[in-house]
């Protein structure tokens, strides 16, 4: 009779938040360049305070975390039916 020794592997998932450029907001929401600063800048008429923060990730360059549009675009989805 053989014994076989097995080894218990542990993995680890290591999930990264995703950054999408203005661009892949415009295309997940359906929204413009325009719109989408508008709806970011508190002194619009057109501000809305749920919608994700963008993040300047240098002097030129600003992102938004995906996870945070998908999450808004669901809220919205959810408040047609309310």
């Amino acid at each position: 009779m053989e014994t076989i020794k097995t080894a218990k592997l542990e993995l680890t998932t290591i999930v990264m938040p995703q950054l999408i450029s203005l661009e892949d907001v415009v295309k997940c929401t359906g929204l413009s360049r325009a719109s989408i600063y508008r709806m970011s800048n508190e002194k619009s008429k057109f501000y809305d305070p749920a919608f994700p923060k963008k993040v300047q990730i240098s002097t030129s360059r600003v992102v938004w975390i995906s996870s945070e549009i998908a999450e808004w675009i669901n809220q919205k989805i959810a408040s047609r039916s309310a």
